[in-house]
């Protein structure tokens, strides 16, 4: 029987939620997944706002989101892995950009992200730091950020130059390099395993929340499991319902894994991530929450 006040899923509505798909359309998952194309940041202030009471996102969005605020204060804490793998973040910019050929051309430009706190406005500081770039205390690598909300917008804003360069996953951007919409001019992998799922607070404090919390996970843990043991279905299913090709398809299967179980978080990874969020700038050591108050339970 449906409950009456299922829980409310933000996700991105790209090829890693294929096992979320699986969860509802072959295992009854009862909650409403809410598609956030805009990605991680836009969910944060939607957990914020009590529009959502789970986010399945970015680990360095999550993590930025709460090493800004006191421990307890996030509005959600981090309560469960999605995928293990790093992710592979594309950097894009127009297709007519002459003077952009290289990732060294890129400092002291106009950064596009999707929001401030989004995993493309974080990655551009982690990039920024393995360049070299915020050496002598400089932590304003890039002239300008601008705000895009969109995917689109962020391919739109690099063509008529309202920014120079943007960061967003390998296989959703390959398609418009394909197309020639936009060009590609480099890549950066997360330093850390790529996705991860949170809770609000009001979730995580209550008893009927934390149960469907639990068979959102068991639910999680099957469709990932159907995942695994169906690529085919997968490949069909990516290639048709979403924006990708059945090539582009069959090659993230072989470099995506998500984990066999969804619950818990592994404390050294949410430790890394501050650490290296910290170097570059993003999160000030001995502010915030640390990793341990991030986490409701460790794996």
């Amino acid at each position: 029987m449906a409950s009456p006040n299922p829980l409310r899923v933000g996700y991105v509505p790209e090829h890693f939620s294929t096992p979320i798909h699986y969860a509802k359309t072959h295992f009854g998952l009862d909650a409403e997944t809410v598609p956030y194309p805009s990605g991680t940041g836009h969910m944060i202030t939607a957990l914020r706002a009590g529009d959502i009471d789970v986010g399945i996102g970015l680990t360095e969005g999550w993590v930025a989101g709460l090493g800004k605020e006191a421990a307890g204060a996030g509005g959600y804490q981090i309560v469960g892995t999605y995928v293990e793998t790093p992710l592979c973040w594309a950097i894009s910019s127009g297709i007519g950009r002459d003077d952009i050929s290289s990732v060294a051309a890129l400092q002291g430009s106009k950064i596009g992200v999707s929001r401030i706190g989004s995993g493309s406005f974080v990655m551009g500081f982690v990039l920024a730091d393995q360049q070299g770039w915020l050496e002598d205390g400089e932590k304003q690598p890039f002239k300008d950020t601008v705000v895009l909300n969109t995917f689109a917008n962020l391919r739109n804003a690099v063509n008529d130059g309202s920014a120079d360069f943007f960061m967003w996953e390998h296989f959703t951007s390959k398609r418009y390099y394909d197309n020639k919409e936009i060009k590609r001019v480099g890549e950066i992998y997360t330093p850390w395993s790529s996705w991860k799922i949170v809770a609000s607070t009001a979730v995580v404090s209550s008893a009927e929340k934390e149960a469907q919390l639990q068979d959102l996970f068991a639910k999680l843990d099957q469709g990932i499991a159907h995942f695994n043991a169906n690529p085919e279905e997968s490949v069909k299913y990516i290639s048709t319902a979403l924006d990708y090709s059945e090539e582009d398809a069959r090659e993230w299967l072989k470099t995506v894994r998500f984990p066999e179980h969804t619950r818990g978080v592994s404390l050294s990874t949410i430790e890394n991530c501050i650490g290296i969020l910290q170097k570059a700038g993003v999160l000030v050591k001995g502010a915030g929450a640390g990793a341990s108050a991030m986490i409701t339970e460790q794996r």
